[in-house]
């Protein structure tokens, strides 16, 4: 059987068959590693923006405060804080 051009044919055939399934997976591994680069960049670029959002929510709380501050001190002294 060594010699069988049955057995050579077949084979050749399962060895082209294994060489076009790996050139697929490596094309397709390639395409999924291209987008999770896509996804991390992403992902980096919303994490600056949420920093960024923090920042100013913490600044515009603290703003809130200042001048809750002032309303009541205001009313304290008797004034109207609605006026001027």
């Amino acid at each position: 059987m060594p010699g069988d051009p049955t057995v050579h044919s077949e084979l050749a055939a399962l060895t082209r068959h294994f060489e076009e399934v790996d050139q697929k997976t490596d094309r397709e591994f390639g395409i999924i590693k291209s987008d999770l680069t896509a996804v991390r960049l992403q992902v980096g670029n919303l994490d600056q923006k949420v920093d960024r959002l923090e920042s100013r929510l913490e600044e515009l709380g603290q703003k809130i405060d200042r001048n809750q501050t002032q309303i009541v001190q205001l009313r304290l002294a008797g004034q109207d804080p609605n006026t001027g």
